[in-house]
C-alpha cells in the first residue's frame, strides 16, 4: 500500500515536472509576507498589500492568467516570532517573501533567505548595514537611513552646529541608523558629542531619567531616531522636562512623520508637546497613479478609519508589482519553479520537519530579475542600485508649529538642501549650504525663528584646561610669573576681554607650558590639543594651513605676515634740506614768497638795470617772468630728509624676500617659529642658510656683525614679533612687502562651540574698537612706522623750510631798508640843493615827488646831481 501510494506520488511529480518544463506558466505562484500587523507600519502595510495582490491578479497586463496567493504571517514586533513565521511560510513553498518592516527581524530572516535562496525584499527595513554582502538575498524597497542621515548631517550643518546629541533605541535599527549619522557628521567635521541609549520598551520614568542627565551636557541640539510606535513618549518625557523650549533643538527622523501621518488623532493633542520639532518625511511626488489610488483606499480601509495611507505603505503597494514583474519575467525566461531538498538542512532522526523544507532552485535569476526593474509606481520610480537599494533618497522637511506640519524644504542625495524641489536637471550634486538662503523659516521651540545657538557650557565638565606658553622672549604677548598664578600679555587681555562678551560664564584654568630657559616648541602643545591633553591654547599661534587639520582656530584676533628685517643707517635731517618733493600747502608759500622776492628785486633793479625798465605792463610781465625762473630753475640740492624724522638708508642690496633668496647669505628665524618650514619648504631657501635665535637681542647682534662676521644678512619674522624688536631699537628696518598674511587665534578641539562663539566675540571687539585699545595698550608705544623703505612718499611741510624762509626773507627786508635809506639821503640831498625858499611843498606832493625821484634811472640820478654841483661852484676869473 505505502509502496503504491510513493509510486502514484512519483508519478504526479514527473507529471507535473513534464507540464513545467513544457513551458506552461502555473495557476498559482505563492508569495509571503511577514509583518507586524498591529503597528503603525504593519497595518497599513497589510491593507496595502492585500490591495496590491487583488490588482495584480485583476489585471491582464501581467502574469499571464496566473494568480499570486499571498500567504501572511504576524511576526508580533519579535525577532524569534518573525523567524518562526518566515519558517511557516517558507513551508508552503514561497518563492519571495515580503517584509518585514523591523530592521531587527530583517537581520534574522537575510539570513534564512540566504540559506533557502528565497528573495526577501522589506518595505521598511532601513537600516544601512542591511546592505552589505552578507545578506545578497535582502532587497531593500524603500529608502536607506544612509539617506536620510545625510539629510540630518546637512541639516545640522547649515545652521553651523557643532555638537549634537543623538537618542536612539538600543536595537539594529537605532545603533546602525546614529552609526550612520555619526559617519555623515564625521565627514562635515561635526560630531555627536553624547548618545542617549534607550531600552527596548523603556519606561518614561526611564526616558525621563535619561533626558534629565543630558542636560548637564553642553550640546542643546537632538536627533531622535526611534521607532513609529514608541518614539511620542520620548517628547512626551522632554516636554515634561522643559526641555522643548528656547536654546534647545529637536531634530526627528522619519518616524515622527509616519506616526503623524497613520493615526487620526486630535492635532491639539498631538501636536502640542511637538512645537518647534524638525523633521524629515520621505518625499512621495505626486503623480496620476497615487491619484487615482487615494479613492481605493477610503474604500479598502472604511474598517479602520483610525489608518490613514503612510509612505510605507506606497513602498508596500509597490513591492508587491515589483515582485509581479520579476516572477513574470522569471516565468517567460525559465518556466521553472522548482524545490531541491538540502543535505545541510535535513534530520535524519526524523524529529523536526525541517528536512520537508527545501531551497529555491531558481532563487538566483529571480533575484536577478527583481534588481533589473524598472517601471513608475505609487511611491515615483522603481529601480535598484548595486547594493540592493532603492534608488531614492528624495526628503521633505517638515516644521512643526501650531496645529500644522509645514514643509520647509527638501534634500536629496544629488542636490541636498533647496527651497523647493529640484526638478531633473538639477543635478550637479554641488553643496554649497552657508551661501545662499535654501530653506524657508523655521519655527525653533519656544516660538524663535532665530536659530538657537545650540550649546551652552556645561555643567557635568570640569573647567577648561588652557595651555599657555612660557615664552623666553617677546613676553609682551605672553608673561606668566615664576610662581604661576600671574598671567598677563597682550594674547591674555584679548582672550579675558573676549570671554566678556560672551552670554554666558566659561570656567577654565591656565596651564602653562615651558621650563622658562626656551620657548616651548608650538607644534606639540597644538598636538596636546588634538589628543585631548588640554582643551585650548591661548597664546600668538599663527592660523596656518597644517595647524587647522588637528585643531579649531577662533577669527584671528590680529593680522600677521612674515616681515625681512635688515640694518640701515641714519642721518638726521636739520632745518636747511629744502630740495624735496613739497606738499600743497608748500608750493603755494614757496611761490608766494618767490613772487615777492621777484618784487624786492624788480624795486632794486628797476633803477639801474634796462632789463626792469619801460611801461608798467612791461616791468609787471618782468616781474613775473623772474619770479618763474628763479622758482623752477634754482640750483638744485642734494635731498635729504625731513625734520625731527629719519631718512634709512640702506646699506646692503636687499630690497625685499625675493632678493634675500638671490643672495647665499645666512638667513635668521625665531626659535620655533613656522618660518622654518615655509622658507625651506615653500621657498626653497636651503636650511644650512636658516639660523635659529632666540631673543631680539640675538637678533640685534646678528644682523649687526653682518653674514661676512657670523651674522646675518636679514631676520624674517612675523610682523608683531618685529614691531616690539624695532620699536626698542635704532638701526634696523623693515624692508619690501609682507608675504604669507595671515593672522594668530586661540585653538580649541575639533567641532568645538567655543570656537565659533569665540569668533563672534573677537569681531564684536574689532568693530567696537577695544581690539585695537588692546593693541596700543601693548604696542606701539612710540612709533608704529618701522619700515625701511616707506611707500609713503616724503613730503616736505613748511616747518622744514622755515630757516630759508627766514634767511630770504630778512635778506629780502635788509635789502629793502638799504635801498629806502639810501635812495631817502639821495632825495633830501636833492633837495637841498634845489630847494626854493618862498614856496612850501605839502606832505602829499613829498611823497609823490620822492616815488618819482626813485623812479628815475640811477643814471639820470648821478647826472642830475653832477649837473647840480657844477652849477654851484663860482666861476673863476
Amino acid at each position: 500500500m505505502i509502496s503504491t501510494i510513493h509510486a502514484l506520488l512519483m508519478l504526479a511529480i514527473i507529471v507535473f515536472d513534464g507540464v513545467i518544463s513544457n513551458g506552461e506558466r502555473p495557476a498559482v505562484v505563492n508569495i509571503g509576507a511577514v509583518l507586524t500587523y498591529e503597528s503603525a507600519i504593519g497595518r497599513v502595510a497589510k491593507a496595502a498589500i492585500e490591495a496590491a495582490v487583488q490588482d495584480v491578479n485583476a489585471s491582464k497586463k501581467i502574469l499571464n492568467h496566473t494568480r499570486l496567493n499571498l500567504i501572511m504571517e504576524d511576526s508580533n514586533c519579535s525577532a524569534f516570532i518573525g523567524a518562526v513565521a518566515a519558517l511557516k511560510v517558507l513551508d508552503k513553498d514561497v518563492i519571495t517573501i515580503i517584509g518585514p518592516q523591523s530592521s531587527t527581524i530583517a537581520h534574522m530572516l537575510s539570513y534564512i533567505s540566504n540559506g533557502f535562496r528565497i528573495p526577501l525584499v522589506s518595505f521598511a527595513a532601513t537600516d544601512p548595514s542591511l546592505s552589505s554582502l552578507q545578506y545578497p538575498y535582502f532587497i531593500r524597497m524603500t529608502q536607506s537611513d544612509s539617506y536620510q542621515m545625510a539629510a540630518m548631517a546637512d541639516l545640522i550643518e547649515y545652521h553651523r552646529w557643532k555638537l549634537v546629541i543623538a537618542v536612539f533605541v538600543d536595537d539594529d535599527y537605532g545603533r546602525n541608523g546614529i552609526y550612520a549619522l555619526d559617519d555623515e557628521l564625521n565627514n562635515r567635521r561635526l560630531k555627536i558629542s553624547y548618545k542617549i541609549v534607550l531600552p527596548i520598551g523603556a519606561s518614561r520614568n526611564k526616558i525621563s531619567e535619561l533626558l534629565e542627565n543630558s542636560k548637564s551636557f553642553g550640546p542643546r541640539v537632538y536627533v531622535v531616531h526611534a521607532s513609529p510606535d514608541s518614539g511620542l513618549k520620548i517628547f512626551h518625557a522632554a516636554h515634561e522636562l522643559q526641555m522643548l523650549a528656547d536654546e534647545f533643538i529637536w531634530f526627528a527622523t522619519d518616524w515622527l512623520t509616519t506616526t503623524l501621518d497613520t493615526f487620526e488623532l486630535s492635532k491639539t493633542y498631538s501636536l502640542n508637546y511637538l512645537q518647534g520639532v524638525v523633521g524629515l518625511r520621505q518625499y512621495i511626488p505626486p503623480s496620476r497613479q497615487k491619484k487615482a489610488f487615494k479613492p481605493e483606499w477610503n474604500k479598502l480601509n472604511a474598517g479602520v478609519p483610525s489608518s490613514k495611507m503612510n509612505a510605507y505603505g506606497f513602498y508596500a503597494y509597490d513591492t508587491v508589482w515589483a515582485v509581479a514583474h520579476a516572477i513574470n519575467d522569471f516565468l517567460d525566461n525559465s518556466g521553472n519553479i522548482t524545490f531541491t531538498s538540502s543535505d545541510q538542512i535535513s534530520d535524519n532522526r526524523g524529529q523536526m520537519r525541517i528536512n520537508m523544507m527545501k531551497t529555491f532552485d531558481g532563487g538566483e535569476l529571480l533575484r536577478q530579475k527583481l534588481l533589473h526593474q524598472n517601471f513608475s509606481g505609487l511611491s515615483g520610480p522603481i529601480r535598484f542600485d548595486g547594493d540592493r537599494n532603492l534608488i531614492s533618497g528624495n526628503y521633505e522637511i517638515i516644521n512643526i508649529y501650531g496645529s500644522v506640519m509645514n514643509t520647509v524644504g527638501y534634500w536629496t542625495n544629488l542636490t541636498h538642501l533647496s527651497l523647493s524641489f529640484p526638478d531633473a536637471s538639477q543635478t550637479n550634486g554641488q553643496r554649497n549650504l552657508s551661501s545662499s538662503k535654501v530653506l524657508g523659516n523655521i519655527t525653533w521651540p519656544g516660538g524663535k525663528t532665530m536659530a538657537p545657538r545650540g550649546w551652552i557650557p556645561s555643567t557635568h565638565a570640569r573647567p577648561l584646561r588652557i595651555g599657555v606658553p612660557r615664552r623666553l622672549s617677546f613676553v609682551q604677548f605672553v608673561n606668566i610669573s615664576m610662581d604661576n598664578r600671574t598671567l598677563q600679555g597682550y594674547c591674555i587681555d584679548v582672550f579675558r576681554e573676549v570671554l566678556k562678551q560672551l552670554p554666558y560664564e566659561v570656567p577654565y584654568q591656565f596651564v602653562p607650558f615651558g621650563d622658562g630657559r626656551s620657548t616651548p616648541i608650538y607644534w606639540s602643545l597644538v598636538n596636546m590639543v588634538a589628543d585631548n591633553e588640554i582643551d585650548a591654547l591661548v597664546g600668538d599661534f599663527s592660523i596656518v594651513l597644517n595647524r587647522t587639520k588637528l585643531v579649531d582656530f577662533t577669527q584671528p584676533y590680529i593680522s600677521t605676515a612674515l616681515v625681512v628685517v635688515v640694518p640701515t643707517k641714519s642721518t638726521k635731517s636739520s632745518a636747511w634740506v629744502f630740495l624735496r618733493p613739497f606738499t600743497v600747502g608748500m608750493w603755494c608759500v614757496t611761490g608766494a614768497f618767490f613772487f615777492l622776492i621777484g618784487i624786492v628785486i624788480w624795486m632794486l633793479e628797476h633803477r639801474v638795470n634796462k632789463d626792469f625798465r619801460g611801461s608798467p605792463k612791461q616791468q609787471c610781465l618782468t616781474m613775473f617772468l623772474f619770479s618763474f625762473s628763479t622758482l623752477f630753475h634754482s640750483e638744485q640740492e642734494e635731498t635729504l630728509s625731513t625734520l625731527g624724522r629719519f631718512v634709512m638708508m640702506l646699506p646692503s642690496s636687499i630690497k625685499g624676500i625675493d632678493s634675500l633668496i638671490a643672495t647665499n647669505d645666512p638667513i635668521g628665524y625665531q626659535e620655533g617659529s613656522f618660518a622654518l618650514g615655509y622658507m625651506a619648504n615653500s621657498l626653497k631657501i636651503p636650511r644650512s642658510r636658516l639660523i635659529s635665535y632666540r631673543t631680539p637681542d640675538d637678533y640685534a647682534e646678528a644682523l649687526w656683525r653682518g653674514p661676512k662676521n657670523g651674522g646675518v644678512a636679514a631676520i624674517v619674522d612675523e610682523l608683531p614679533y618685529i614691531e616690539i624688536f624695532l620699536e626698542t631699537r635704532s638701526g634696523f628696518g623693515i624692508v619690501g612687502q609682507p608675504f604669507t598674511r595671515s593672522g594668530w587665534g586661540f585653538a580649541f578641539r575639533r567641532n568645538s562651540p567655543l570656537a565659533v562663539d569665540l569668533s563672534s566675540a573677537i569681531l564684536k571687539l574689532a568693530e567696537n574698537g577695544d581690539l585695537q585699545k588692546i593693541h596700543n595698550k601693548w604696542f606701539c608705544r612710540k612709533n608704529c612706522d618701522h619700515r625701511a623703505d616707506s611707500s609713503k612718499p616724503n613730503q616736505l611741510h613748511l616747518s622744514s623750510f622755515w630757516g630759508l624762509f627766514m634767511i630770504c626773507g630778512i635778506v629780502a627786508i635788509a635789502a629793502l631798508l638799504v635801498f629806502f635809506l639810501q635812495s631817502i639821503r639821495q632825495f633830501i640831498h636833492f633837495k637841498k640843493q634845489n630847494r626854493d625858499n618862498s614856496s612850501i611843498t605839502s606832505c602829499s606832493k613829498t611823497i609823490y615827488s620822492f616815488f618819482d625821484f626813485i623812479d628815475e634811472k640811477e643814471e639820470a640820478v648821478k647826472k642830475l646831481f653832477k649837473q647840480q654841483q657844477c652849477s654851484s661852484q663860482p666861476e673863476v676869473s
